[in-house]
């Protein structure tokens, strides 16, 4: 459901409720007594019953952003009271869809589904989610000045929950790395990929390289199809590996890929994953099976593209040969 559909069925909930109460004028006062309360029951029922954008239970996302995940199917991973998902609105669209850690103030994973064409602009800007200060706050993502601005809401506020524009500010060796990257989208969508909860402390060297050139060569693997794609961060839990030391945003010891790529009949035709140490300019290119072995080693047991054939061979992009060939990702575990 994007937002403005979710604002018009508000509407027609509520003006369906009237005209229940419109035409009552020849009915016994005890009847339309009883008539009036269950409909102000079930309008009380309909109106609860659209869903937020903003959930801690991966049932209740709306069905518009589990469309970003391969027959619906959105990863099972472990809970924590510290994770939300984020149903990512841009222009009153659903973009993609990211597990939040609010704890870390970096996303566990975003679901995506690859876009070609022409590559929107560099917005120039950072966007945060407004939804994780207050649930009165605007659906859509919105830049920090704006909502101190227009919605009188203070940085501190802003800060409890997620990570802002601050805090990847005069990093030596770390910037900003998307997991959904920009240039997986076209247009507007591509400029939603610029919000804060959609990136983590990447090392500098692997972003701008391998990782990099990686993305490139993912996005063209599936031209005439869907590519269905997850990405996700490991968080350290070295008490160092955090952000100028503030102990507010972590930076992740991995960072890994998947992908599922389906036909014109929604039948699985190829899959494959990545996984790269996030202290080096290095990477693994595995098997989905593969990505299962190096969650185990890390003792995590996530289920992620399960419904997708995992035997499917990791097959290269069209004319494309890949600087790894398909290894072990469990290997870059120590």
């Amino acid at each position: 459901m994007t937002g403005q559909r979710k604002r018009e069925g508000e509407k027609f909930q509520t003006e369906l409720i009237v005209l229940h109460l419109s035409h009552t004028e020849d009915l016994d006062p005890k009847v339309l007594s009883r008539m009036q309360s269950l409909v102000t029951v079930c309008g009380l029922l309909l109106l609860c019953s659209v869903q937020a954008h903003v959930v801690n239970d991966r049932n209740d996302l709306p069905e518009d952003c589990k469309s970003f995940f391969y027959q619906g199917y959105v990863p099972e991973w472990e809970t924590s009271d510290n994770y939300v998902y984020i149903c990512q609105l841009f222009k009153n669209r659903y973009r993609f869809t990211t597990l939040y850690d609010t704890d870390h103030r970096i996303p566990v994973y975003s679901g995506y589904i690859v876009e070609l064409g022409k590559q929107g602009t560099d917005p120039g800007k950072w966007f945060v989610e407004p939804q994780l200060i207050r649930s009165n706050l605007p659906d859509d993502m919105m830049i920090v000045k704006k909502l101190v601005e227009k919605k009188k809401v203070g940085l501190d506020e802003i800060k409890i929950k997620q990570a802002v524009d601050d805090d990847y500010k005069r990093l030596n060796n770390y910037n900003r790395g998307h997991l959904n990257p920009a240039g997986h989208h076209k247009g507007d969508a591509s400029k939603a990929t610029y919000t804060l909860t959609n990136m983590v402390p990447q090392y500098k060297d692997l972003n701008n390289g391998l990782w990099s050139q990686y993305e490139k060569r993912i996005k063209t693997t599936c031209p005439d199809n869907k590519l269905f794609v997850l990405v996700g961060a490991i968080p350290s839990s070295n008490p160092q590996r955090w952000i100028k030391n503030e102990n507010r945003v972590n930076i992740p010891d991995y960072l890994w890929h998947a992908y599922c790529c389906v036909d014109n009949n929604n039948k699985p035709v190829k899959s494959g994953a990545a996984v790269a140490k996030n202290t080096e300019n290095n990477m693994v290119e595995c098997s989905l099976d593969s990505l299962n072995k190096f969650f185990n080693k890390l003792n995590k047991k996530p289920k992620l593209f399960d419904n997708c054939n995992i035997n499917l061979p990791n097959t290269d992009p069209p004319k494309t040969k890949p600087p790894n060939p398909p290894g072990d990702c469990s290997g870059v575990v120590p």
